[in-house]
């Protein structure tokens, strides 16, 4: 067996989850999602200070008590 060492590059890693090419995968992603909930649900992209995240989440009361009956989002997120 050999032995291989692996040293991760911290700052690469940082640069590639704050990068505009990741920001848009995860956009296209959230916004496949929220399609798939409905029009009453919204997506929202964001960086933060280690890297991009997307939410779904209900935009309107109403959207907001039918995920709770029926676990909109959760279905939607298994495709």
């Amino acid at each position: 067996m050999s032995k291989v060492k692996f040293e991760l590059n911290r700052a690469g890693v940082r640069e590639l989850l704050q990068s505009a090419e990741m920001k848009s995968v995860i956009d296209d992603y959230a916004n496949q999602v929220q399609k798939r909930a409905g029009d009453e649900y919204e997506a929202v992209v964001k960086t933060g200070a280690t890297r991009v995240s997307g939410t779904v989440r209900a935009a309107t009361p109403h959207a907001y008590y039918s995920n709770l009956k029926h676990n909109t989002l959760l279905k939607a997120l298994g495709g």
